[in-house]
């Protein structure tokens, strides 16, 4: 698909480095997939990952976690 960005690339799979911030908790999630603008590298999310990723970062705070990098997973 044409980057909705900048408009002049084209996007492709990829994974990418998503960080969270919230309330003094930063988690950042490695290996995310998403579709990669080859020209700006601005990154998009199916919704599916999205709520996994929110879903994750939320287990993750009433964990207690503050600082945490993890690989992302697909079923969580």
């Amino acid at each position: 698909m044409k980057c909705p960005i900048c408009r002049h690339g084209e996007t492709r799979p990829g994974a990418v480095t998503v960080p969270l911030e919230r309330d003094g908790m930063t988690i950042v999630f490695r290996e995310v997939p998403a579709l990669v603008c080859e020209n700006c590298g601005e990154a998009f999310h199916e919704e599916t990952v999205t709520a996994a990723l929110l879903k994750q970062a939320e287990q993750a705070a009433a964990a207690g976690v503050e600082i945490d990098v993890r690989r992302f997973a697909v079923a969580a």
